[in-house]
């Protein structure tokens, strides 16, 4: 705080300043700088003025998030540990989703599960039962490279989203053991 006060009744050139001020008297009055957060009072005559600075507000925390680890199971196509994926909320009724939740809950896996299912597979294909990798070949809901290997599951494996969703929960669980440990593959690999 910088602050320069002037004591009218001892002439224009009388001034009482404060150690660090900042102001300068130039004509016969009362000049009060301050600099920075700081509560000022000026009295004269019984009348008081008061000024109140609040203080700047405290630093933004940004909290880390938690980074994957690396696979050393990667050739095997395995994750030690899968990254946790955002809570997917409770799906439509009758919708793919909801048919992955009731699938996913028959394995006996939990939540966490059916979250890292949801994220692997918005990524993958929007959940769209018809997604198609025009480069790969890729097919549905799970991305099935070729697409017909869902044919094991049923004959309607280009339009049943139970049928790819079956197929898909069995290749993830043979090849990852849970979707949570095929989501830490993806995010890792950008492929599951």
């Amino acid at each position: 705080m910088s602050a320069s006060l002037v004591n009218p009744l001892a002439g224009a050139e009388a001034a009482t300043t404060v150690p660090g001020a900042a102001s300068v008297l130039t004509a016969p009055g009362q000049t009060l700088t301050v600099a920075g957060a700081a509560v000022t009072v000026a009295d004269r005559d019984a009348y008081g003025v008061t000024e109140y600075v609040p203080p700047p507000p405290p630093p933004v925390v940004v909290a880390e998030t938690e980074k994957p680890e690396a696979s050393s199971g990667a050739s095997s196509g395995t994750a030690k540990k899968s990254s946790a994926a955002p809570v997917a909320g409770t799906p439509d009724p009758g919708s793919a989703k909801a048919i992955a939740a009731e699938l996913v809950a028959a394995r006996g896996w939990g939540s966490d599960q059916y979250d890292c299912l949801v994220s692997l597979w918005q990524k993958e294909s929007s959940w769209n039962v018809y997604a198609s990798n025009r480069s790969s070949g890729a097919y549905g809901i799970p991305q099935a490279l070729p697409g017909s290997k869902m044919g094991s599951v049923g004959a309607d494996w280009q339009t049943n989203p139970a049928t790819q969703i079956t197929w898909g929960l069995n290749y993830i669980g043979g090849r990852y053991s849970t979707p949570c440990g095929a989501w830490g593959h993806s995010v890792a690999n950008n492929w599951y």
